[in-house]
């Protein structure tokens, strides 16, 4: 695939997230799909998560645990079967009701029109103590 249709995969990615359409979000995932954020203390999905049904896994907990009050890809990049996208997100951590926002950056590589991995870059501070028991 061309960089702009990888790009275009990504961004439609990030519109079914948005729009809460997450099994049409997985059906953009390949089988084996490897998708990992830091580890975070204290943050129940945090890691690696290994194929599209993990990864459903990790889109459930998400929206069990946190509430999205901001988030916005602002820019991609493409170069060959890769796409970084950074941006900025708000969230609310259900269990604690406290708050953290910060900016991101999303590496995806994509091949056969697919996302086989996804790895997140962002502040993993900020979002163990909004996740901290008090």
């Amino acid at each position: 695939m061309s960089d702009q249709a990888n790009v275009q995969l990504v961004r439609q990615a990030y519109e079914h997230f948005k729009t809460g359409n997450i099994p049409a979000l997985l059906g953009l995932l390949s089988e084996d799909v490897e998708w990992q954020l830091p580890d975070i203390a204290n943050v129940p999905f945090a890691g690696k998560h290994h194929g599209r049904e993990q990864a459903g896994q990790f889109f459930a907990a998400v929206n069990r645990e946190q509430e999205a009050l901001q988030f916005e890809p602002r820019r991609l990049v493409a170069e060959g079967d890769t796409v970084v996208a950074i941006g900025h997100y708000a969230w609310r951590v259900r269990s604690t009701g406290r708050q953290f926002e910060c900016d991101w950056a999303h590496v995806f590589t994509v091949r056969g029109g697919r996302i086989v991995a996804f790895q997140e870059f962002t502040d993993t501070a900020l979002a163990a103590a909004a996740y901290r028991k008090p």
